[in-house]
């Protein structure tokens, strides 16, 4: 089942000084298949960053079509985005996004408390969910006394505990060390495995290597994709690694 649709997706920015124009996204085209994990990656200023941003909808394109299990986002109001946002999307930073004077407990629950669910509600959600990231024994104290790793696995849990139809992850390693990204990297493979759809903005290989297709931006279109089928985790990378290549030098991939 498709439960996310993008359809010829072009973004036009003007400059604040001069008016001139900055085209970030040409013509982006696909689809995610419910249960797919799905990896993003390009170079810097390739249109990826706005491609997330537009997917979840904190951003509109010049033209083109969103279209969440065949909801258009772009026809949402401003008044009911938020809402739809909570609801629907959950959000992986690299620099986590957690507040500071909330404990994690409550950073974890934030979504469900603007969603006025109940305390036993928001109690029952929660058990499973800090027992399955391993925060549970973290759950009462506050970010600046956690480690990066217990951060990002607090922000996990905070996107998963609404149940979203999209995990939405945004260079999610980007400030882990090598041992906690891998963790991260398993644990997001374990939560694919459960159904959890996703889609993950990278600048790392490693990273991608762990989604089952990378499709990859380069001058704000979709320029290549790869899938991986009965490949290793290592033999990816390594498809990864040449189609980068491919990008960097101005080649064209193989079909």
């Amino acid at each position: 089942m498709t439960i996310l649709e993008v359809e010829h997706l072009k973004k036009i920015y003007t400059t604040r000084f001069g008016g001139a124009q900055v085209q970030a996204l040409t013509d982006v085209s696909f689809s995610v298949e419910q249960g797919e994990y799905v990896a993003i990656m390009g170079e810097s200023g390739s249109g990826k960053t706005t491609l997330l941003n537009i997917l979840a909808a904190l951003d509109k394109p010049t033209s083109g079509q969103v279209r969440l299990r065949g909801r258009s986002i772009l026809d949402i109001s401003e008044k009911d985005i938020s809402a739809f946002r909570r609801d629907n999307l959950g959000f992986v930073f690299q620099d986590y996004n957690l507040l500071d004077t909330f404990s994690i407990q409550d950073n974890v629950l934030l979504p469900l408390v603007l969603a006025g669910k109940s305390f036993d509600e928001m109690n029952r959600r929660l058990q499973p969910i800090a027992k399955k990231l391993g925060i549970n024994k973290i759950l009462k104290k506050f970010p600046y006394e956690v480690s990066g790793g217990e951060k990002q696995r607090a922000a996990v849990a905070r996107a998963l505990i609404t149940g979203p139809q999209l995990l939405l992850a945004d260079e999610p390693t980007g400030s882990l060390d090598s041992r906690n990204a891998d963790s991260l990297l398993k644990l997001f493979g374990e939560i694919n495995a459960e159904g959890q759809t996703i889609l993950m903005v990278t600048h790392s290989v490693k990273a991608a290597s762990h989604a089952s297709r990378v499709l990859f931006i380069r001058d704000g279109q979709v320029f290549h994709q790869l899938y991986r089928g009965n490949l290793t985790n290592e033999e990816l990378f390594q498809k990864i690694s040449d189609t980068l290549t491919l990008i960097a030098t101005g080649g064209e991939a193989s079909a």
